[in-house]
């Protein structure tokens, strides 16, 4: 999905009937907090830091995104959605004067940095069409006060039965929206500032406000309206999901964590959790970690925070930093590898040194640990989930397993979307088989599995059940990954309703690919 808005309207792509699954697609993560100015509850994928400052201001003291974004990127990310949202913030209110009356016009995009401007002519109109006018909206950089983004609006009338009604012209503005009360008469000509006589444009009477520090209500959102995390559901799909430290020494709460983890879960990703910043030793993180009680195979963690050497700051959240290594690791070499000797960048070192029987006791309760190397470079060790305390999910303990499990289904529920579509058959379910078969074959090359014997089957709506209502697709895969002392199955059930997942305790005789 493009990063532009869609205006309410959700598209998801479908791949081509048949294509060929792509083994090794790029990680995308998606990113959850404050910002300076930007679009609210609505995902915006950059590719650099320079693309987020762009659109949504530099780094900000208020707001701990910025540097997760950058960090992001300093460690091998590439692809990054943006969730911007705020709590209370306010857009910049114009008026624009209308012979006693006014049209008040309000930034759609709230925050003290967004700079509009409007302008009113009459240019083209004729003196017996005394309802309609053309209204101008720029956005002005604060920093290089040059236009970065324009609107204009032809022969729009300030009556509410008019076809062109301003209101309803401004709907599909990215700016500003219409206030009421509604103007009685068309706006006056704009008249140039006699500090600036050469710009004749309106600018803003009351500023906008950044609004108050963000809450897990803010950060976790509502499907209905499609904000916080549920303004993700606007977007096909994302790997890793991080909500960066709200604000300066406030740490995500429980509730935004557990809500955003049964999200992750229904999406298909991946959780990171930061350490508290109470946590000042190994044994405050392993209670801490015991006390909230997190126990699912899609949350990773780690301990402790970083700080940059020779540098007196408080230690950071490395969220951003590990979201960005995840990337590049898969890129590089691909989800099913350890996390071992992946380092941060040489200027950051672990707040706190770790002895030995502090490492292990971290690892056991599922969290991975940031030591110095040998180089003097702040590593990785451990690769593991918040699994923890579960029989049936001991083997997604392993981040690698678990990821690498996490992007097969994907990648085949992306790619077999379009079966849904398609009339049940036999000769459907060799097609469906045949390229899912394919696909796992490439992921064996690539060297993903612990053996090349892997199975596929596949029931194209052929056996649905008397009472079930939803027909659809049902893929059984079946593969060894490295790290499983079995191989591992779930089937991937296909239907209009959307898709399910689920393990299969019964796994078929697996054949080899070769």
């Amino acid at each position: 999905m493009s990063d532009a808005t869609d205006r309410g309207i959700t598209v998801t792509e479908i791949a081509a009937m048949g294509q060929a699954i792509d083994a090794a697609p790029e990680t995308t993560a998606a990113f959850v907090g404050r910002a300076l100015r930007g679009p609210i509850n609505t995902p915006v994928l950059v590719h650099n830091f320079g693309e987020f400052r762009k659109r949504f201001g530099d780094s900000w003291l208020r707001s701990s995104l910025g540097p997760s974004v950058r960090e992001f990127f300093e460690h091998g990310g590439r692809s990054l959605y943006i969730v911007r949202v705020a709590n209370n913030a306010r857009g910049a209110m114009i008026c624009l004067a209308a012979s006693g009356s006014a049209l008040v016009l309000r930034a759609l995009e709230p925050g003290s940095t967004e700079r509009i401007r409007a302008a009113v002519d009459y240019d083209g109109i004729a003196n017996s069409n005394g309802d309609l006018f053309n209204l101008t909206l720029q956005r002005i950089d604060p920093v290089t006060d040059l236009v970065v983004d324009q609107e204009l609006y032809r022969k729009v009338s300030h009556r509410e039965d008019a076809d062109s009604f301003v209101a309803d012209a401004l709907l599909t503005s990215s700016l500003a929206r219409v206030e009421k009360p509604y103007p009685a008469s068309r706006p006056e000509l704009t008249r140039p500032r006699q500090t600036q006589p050469e710009t004749a444009y309106a600018h803003a009477v009351q500023g906008g406000s950044d609004g108050s520090e963000l809450t897990d209500y803010d950060l976790v959102g509502s499907r209905q309206s499609s904000g916080g995390i549920f303004a993700l559901d606007q977007v096909d799909h994302f790997d890793i999901l991080y909500m960066p430290p709200p604000g300066k020494g406030v740490d995500v709460g429980p509730a935004a964590l557990l809500a955003a983890e049964r999200y992750c879960r229904l999406r298909g990703a991946m959780l990171i959790v930061d350490p508290r910043s109470d946590w000042h030793t190994a044994k405050d993180a392993i209670e801490g970690v015991r006390r909230q009680g997190y126990a699912s195979p899609n949350m990773v963690s780690y301990y402790p925070r970083l700080r940059q050497r020779r540098d007196d700051s408080p230690p950071r959240a490395a969220g951003g930093a590990l979201a960005g290594l995840l990337c590049k690791l898969d890129r590089t070499q691909g989800p099913w590898h350890e996390l071992e000797r992946v380092s941060f960048r040489r200027h950051y070192v672990p707040d706190v040194e770790l002895a030995e029987p502090d490492v292990e006791s971290l690892t056991r309760e599922g969290v991975n640990v940031i030591a110095s190397g040998s180089a003097g470079r702040a590593s990785l060790t451990g690769s593991a989930t918040l699994a923890r305390g579960s029989e049936m999910q001991r083997a997604l303990a392993s981040l690698p397993v678990r990821r690498l499990c996490l992007r097969i289904i994907n990648s085949i529920e992306l790619a077999t979307r379009w079966t849904v579509f398609a009339q049940p058959c036999e000769a459907l379910a060799k097609r469906i088989q045949s390229q899912v078969f394919a696909y796992l074959a490439g992921m064996a090359n690539l060297g993903a599995f612990a053996s090349e014997a892997f199975d596929v089957q596949c029931d194209a709506g052929l056996c649905k059940k008397s009472n079930a209502s939803d027909g659809g697709v049902s893929i059984l895969i079946s593969f060894h990954p490295h790290g499983c002392s079995k191989p591992i199955s779930f089937t991937l059930h296909q239907s209009i309703d959307g898709h399910r997942v689920a393990s299969t305790a019964f796994a078929p005789v697996i054949r080899d690919c070769a």
